[in-house]
């Protein structure tokens, strides 16, 4: 089975594209989605970031998100300590998740899969790419945050640009082309590749 990533810049529409990949009967790991679970459920995993970031970062058993982004979001060794704590145990959970799937390809789709490393345990990559005023403007307007707030997130990414360069394959998002033929395409590509 081929493993499959979906990457791309905050706001630039990869859950969209996942979820059309979903439609069609392709299973998709959201990895955003299994941290935030793992973050609650994983015992060991909760400790250690207790460890790090004190007691407060739960309450009641439960994580306290706010609290622990008021910590991390404006200092980049907080950011990349979580990361490291985090991205290894949702790399773990992706890879046991795709053993148990048995379509021709699975994907997982995630922002951080080469700044984590998880590209190593892919076959493939697919990015998507929207221009940065669009994703900014999407981010906005999903979000309810101001301008300054969502390049302050951005800046926590690789640039789209370098990070579509490592993709293998990269959907545009930029609102001027539709995204399910361009979705369908790579579905007969990546179904081609598994049937060679």
């Amino acid at each position: 089975m081929l493993r499959v990533g979906i990457t791309g810049g905050i706001g630039s529409g990869k859950s969209t594209v996942a979820r059309i990949f979903e439609v069609m009967g392709i299973p998709v790991y959201y990895a955003d989605d299994a941290s935030k679970k793992l973050m609650n459920e994983d015992e060991s995993l909760k400790q250690t970031i207790q460890q790090h970031f004190g007691s407060d970062t739960y309450s009641n058993g439960i994580l306290n998100r706010k609290h622990l982004s008021s910590l991390v979001f404006n200092n980049a060794e907080k950011l990349a300590l979580l990361n490291s704590i985090v991205h290894p145990a949702t790399i773990k959970d992706a890879e046991e998740w795709m053993m148990k799937q048995t379509s021709p390809y699975a994907i997982k789709e995630a922002a951080l899969i080469f700044e984590s490393g998880a590209q190593e345990h892919l076959d493939k990559v697919i990015g998507v790419y929207a221009p940065t005023a669009v994703r900014i403007n999407r981010v906005m307007q999903r979000d309810h945050i101001n301008r300054d707030e969502v390049i302050s997130r951005m800046n926590n990414q690789v640039p789209d640009e370098i990070k579509m360069r490592l993709c293998d394959y990269v959907i545009a998002n930029d609102e001027q082309e539709l995204l399910t033929p361009q979705v369908l395409k790579l579905h007969e590509q990546l179904l081609a590749i598994v049937m060679k």
